[in-house]
């Protein structure tokens, strides 16, 4: 896992930066109770259910580096619109297609 908090907000908040490269991504993440693609779906869901726009990103990023294909997020994405609701999935569409292309997926 490459901790990435200190780059994006450590020096604002250096304590929550460490706290969040240490726990969430050292021993949350590394859990061995489920695999990484499988924690970055609950998490990119998770994300799109609750309309966290500025961390999803990140996380599908993430998700594809981990293994995710393009085509399970938009699975994902799509399954959201009749649980979550259309305009969380609507909204998190071009979002996603912007992390493809920057991924050159």
């Amino acid at each position: 896992m490459n901790p990435t908090s200190r780059k994006s907000f450590g020096h604002i908040a250096p304590a929550l930066a460490e706290i969040t490269d240490k726990v969430l991504f050292g021993q949350v993440w590394e859990r061995p109770g489920l695999s990484p693609p499988d924690r970055s779906l609950i998490t990119v869901a998770s994300l799109v259910s609750l309309y966290r726009t500025n961390e999803l990103p990140f996380h599908l990023k993430r998700a594809l580096e981990n293994g995710v294909s393009r085509d399970e997020l938009i699975e994902v994405i799509t399954h959201l619109a009749f649980y979550s609701g259309w305009p969380t999935a609507n909204t998190a569409l071009p979002i996603a297609q912007r992390v493809f292309e920057e991924a050159g997926k």
